[in-house]
């Protein structure tokens, strides 16, 4: 793939994870190996990576993940119900929630879960800039999910489950100063038609020297 390929066909994946095929952990340390690369402030480096691959493990975290997510699905910000007024867009939006739908039943038998963390000098996150901090590790999650695409894996963004991020964290046995950041389900995909998606036309949101 070229980057520019890469960068635009690197999609949500949920209904095509293949969750019957096994995936390698060395895979999933290569990809790691690559998100390893991404700035963090200061080159501090603080993110910590938990790969779930036990059944057990990844069950209790998938049944956190479903409650959350039937919690977000009853809710009016549901995205299956934005942009109603829309027929197009509501078209999407409803493909969308259909998937979201999925996944929240799946998700603890997708063969890997990836769990981005941020490890702190304490318990507590420090007030203030909050966006320097987790732009820290999240450039680093997202070259995960390049290098999984690059490596015929798919994956998702969520972060549903951190309603219960307490509930999860005992789970994977974190101490009180490792914070979770995010969920990636990763798995073969089936099919391989990925393209561009359908995003507003730039000019709509960009703005040059002022608003």
């Amino acid at each position: 793939m070229t980057p520019e390929e890469l960068l635009t066909t690197t999609r949500t994946v949920r209904k095509r994870l293949d969750l019957t095929r096994p995936v390698p952990l060395e895979l999933v340390k290569r990809a790691l190996d690559i998100a390893l690369q991404a700035p963090s402030g200061s080159n501090t480096q603080r993110w910590q990576w938990i790969v779930l691959t036990d059944p057990d493990k990844r069950a209790a975290i998938g049944e956190l993940y479903q409650r959350a997510c039937r919690e977000y699905l009853n809710s009016p910000n549901a995205a299956g119900k934005l942009f109603s007024a829309d027929p197009d867009r509501a078209k999407v939006q409803q493909r969308v929630g259909d998937s979201v739908e999925y996944l929240a039943d799946k998700m603890g038998e997708v063969p890997v879960l990836v769990i981005p963390c941020l490890e702190t000098p304490s318990a507590d996150l420090p007030e203030g800039n909050q966006a320097g901090l987790w732009a820290s590790l999240l450039p680093a999650t997202w070259s995960y999910m390049l290098a999984c695409r690059a490596f015929t894996l798919g994956t998702a963004w969520t972060t549903l489950h951190l309603k219960y991020e307490k509930e999860a964290a005992e789970i994977l046995g974190l101490p009180d100063n490792v914070h979770q950041a995010a969920l990636i389900p990763t798995a073969f995909y089936t099919g391989d038609t990925f393209k561009p998606a359908a995003r507003q036309p730039l000019d709509d949101v960009l703005h040059v020297d002022a608003w």
